[in-house]
């Protein structure tokens, strides 16, 4: 359909692409992947022809429409919600009226052979056909239905658009291009914009669009739904893969051995042939054999190891300092602005060790509990912490706090204290600011590298209670993996807004679901939440139509059987619990066998001071005794949850 043809680009004499070729078919759904500042969104800028490239050229057929997001655009506007997605339509009115056009026209003819008369014939059937392909007979349920799965409630729709955040505005603009239909839909980090429920609808949207879809994301759960084609940007050069992310990964693995094989087994032919030709380089009876091989030599084709950059930060959380079994208790917490109930009557507690991610709509609450947690804004109600908290809070605009005229250094130098003070450098280094980075000012940095800064100044101060708030944001793939493995081996209390679901997956035990200013608890991480989800949604949906057809048969309510579907997810929810909970339990007997190894070494220091010292083990003994309150809680909680739960669709 498209054709990228010998595209070659430089910035600063550096070559961003070097003779890059391939196709767009008419169905494709590409993942454009590539470590930041490989040169994505210039591709697609190109593609968009908003940019020329120093060679090459994209051949676009003719009809050949194309709707790009842009990673950040620059919105103004008007219009209300519904108007801004409306405007999208210009297209359908210029139609309609080319339509009633040439209909009339043709009225008014009677030579129906002419060419003049085969021509507006032409020009109505062009008109018609392009007016039905982007559904102008169904534009005011398609606006309703995209905005609403885009996350708008139809009490937004007449509201302006510059009472929304840059985030909300960019939603209406996804929407618009949705709303076209164009044959290739570009988007450019799409996800950072919507919540998981949204992310769920655009997946499922763009699985069934019916043009080519090309997207740049580091949302691997995301690309992984939707694409089946990975072209990875190194370097300059693409390598195309037809496959998801996650195979692509595991193929391009494959590919860097056996290049490597390939390029060992070389080396060690062309080292055999020298040493012949070294040998016997100067005997008459053996120069006929010398020749032989200084041509096989100069014939050989150099096998080439494809580079790949393996760039990425690294870095460990400094060991949590210890703190009491209750980090938080919260009761009737609430928070409103004027005009505004963001949430009313929150009642959790946070006990030490918990991991627990904030998820929801966006504008529910999440980022601003957040911030009450972390303490830097007001609220009613009462909200207390316990023994030895010391809080560390990144926000979700954390790198716009940086101070865009400082350098790098000098940003991480003023907090620094300590021991720290001779590691800045390090440090640094560890988040990829090395040599002359280290002296660039804040505000010549991409989102990445602010954001990787701001992840740095979260390490100068050990603490027990970590608050993130869309930490990922900006980061590629790699740094993404190293940042939540750091989080994996981080001993302290852990709180954390995404909606990265591959990111959330196994990192947290807990979930707080923000809705209708209040919040639903569920235990497990992201995936078991989104399993109770869907049967929750399922059992709403049911209910709806079970009163529906009792409204309509005016007969009184009736126990009628739970669907096969229905009973299937609850089967399947109760033996994820049951297996949980008995994993739990294996848990709790290895820990209460450790612990009683420590009491007896404990009870007999003479024998066992040689092993381990008498602090050491204190510590220990005390960390597994909390360890295994921790997994008894968590045992009493999955046992009242699968109480809970109805049995042979009875209800408790």
């Amino acid at each position: 359909m498209i054709s990228v043809q010998n595209l070659s680009v430089q910035f600063g004499g550096e070559p961003l692409f070097d003779h890059i070729s391939f196709i767009i078919n008419e169905k494709d759904r590409i993942g454009l992947v590539g470590r930041n500042g490989a040169g994505k969104s210039t591709l697609l800028r190109i593609i968009d022809n908003r940019h020329q490239p120093d060679e090459g050229n994209v051949v676009i057929p003719e009809r050949c429409t194309i709707g790009y997001l842009e990673q950040e655009m620059v919105l103004k506007s008007d219009r209300t919600v519904y108007g801004e997605a409306k405007s999208a339509f210009r297209e359908v009115e210029s139609l309609l009226e080319k339509i009633e056009k040439t209909e009339q026209e043709l009225k008014e003819r009677t030579d129906f052979d002419s060419r003049e008369y085969q021509k507006i014939m032409k020009r109505h059937h062009d008109a018609y056909e392009r007016f039905q392909l982007i559904g102008g007979h169904s534009v005011e349920a398609d606006i309703e239905k995209t905005l609403i799965g885009l996350g708008f409630r139809t009490s937004d729709f007449t509201r302006p658009l510059s009472e929304f955040s840059s985030g909300w505005q960019m939603r209406v603009e996804l929407a618009k291009i949705l709303l076209l239909r164009p044959s290739l839909v570009m988007l450019d980090e799409p996800t950072n914009h919507l919540d998981i429920e949204s992310i769920q609808w655009l997946e499922e949207y763009l699985i069934n669009y019916p043009g080519a879809v090309i997207i740049v994301s580091h949302d691997r759960a995301f690309l992984d739904n939707v694409t089946k084609r990975t072209i990875e940007i190194t370097f300059g050069k693409v390598y195309d893969y037809r496959t998801n992310y996650s195979d692509y990964t595991q193929l391009r693995e494959e590919r860097m051995e056996s290049q490597l094989a390939a390029f060992n087994n070389q080396q060690r032919q062309v080292r055999q042939i020298e040493r012949f030709v070294e040998r016997f380089r100067y005997k008459n009876t053996k120069s006929k054999q010398v020749q032989s091989r200084i041509k096989m030599l100069e014939k050989l084709d150099e096998v080439e190891i494809d580079l790949v950059d393996e760039s990425s930060i690294h870095f460990t959380f400094p060991p949590a300092p210890h703190a009491g079994k209750i980090i938080v208790e919260a009761s009737g917490l609430a928070k409103s602005y004027p005009g505004t109930d963001v949430f009313s009557g929150l009642n959790f507690h946070v006990i030490n060790s918990e991991r627990i991610a904030f998820v929801g709509r966006n504008g529910e609450g999440k980022t601003t509990l957040s911030k009450i947690l972390a303490g830097v804004t007001d609220f009613e109600g009462n909200l207390k912490f316990g023994q030895h908290v010391i809080k560390g809070y990144y926000a979700q605009d954390q790198s716009d706090s940086l101070d865009p005229n400082k350098t790098v250094f000098k940003t991480i130098d003023d907090i620094a204290v300590g021991d720290i003070r001779p590691k800045i450098r390090t440090i640094l280094g560890s988040f990829l600011f090395s040599g002359d980075d280290t002296e660039k000012k804040v505000k010549v940095l991409s989102g990445g590298e602010r954001s990787r800064l701001s992840l740095a100044k979260l390490l100068l101060t050990p603490s027990n209670l970590l608050i993130l708030d869309e930490t990922t944001n900006h980061l590629d793939m790699r740094s993404k993996d190293i940042l939540k493995n750091a989080l994996l081996q981080f001993t302290g209390t852990l709180i954390i807004v995404s909606h990265d679901r591959d990111f959330l997956q196994g990192l947290t035990n807990r979930v707080f679901e923000f809705r209708d200013q209040t919040i639903k608890e569920y235990i497990g991480d992201i995936y078991d939440f989104l399993e109770q989800r869907k049967l929750r949604n399922l059992q709403q949906l049911e209910k709806k139509e079970r009163n529906l057809n009792r409204e309509q048969q005016n007969e009184p309510a009736s126990g009628s059987k739970m669907s096969w579907e229905k009973r299937k997810l609850e089967e399947k929810e109760e033996r994820k619990l049951k297996t949980r909970i008995s994993r739990c339990e294996s848990d709790i007997e290895s820990l209460e066998k450790k612990i009683r190894e420590r009491e007896e070494m404990l009870g007999n220091p003479e024998k066992f001071s040689e092993q381990v010292g008498d602090e050491d083990l204190y510590k220990e003994y005390e960390s597994l005794k909390t360890s295994l309150q921790q997994e008894m809680d968590l045992w009493t909680r999955l046992h009242e949850e699968l109480d809970a739960k109805p049995r042979d669709g009875s209800s408790r």
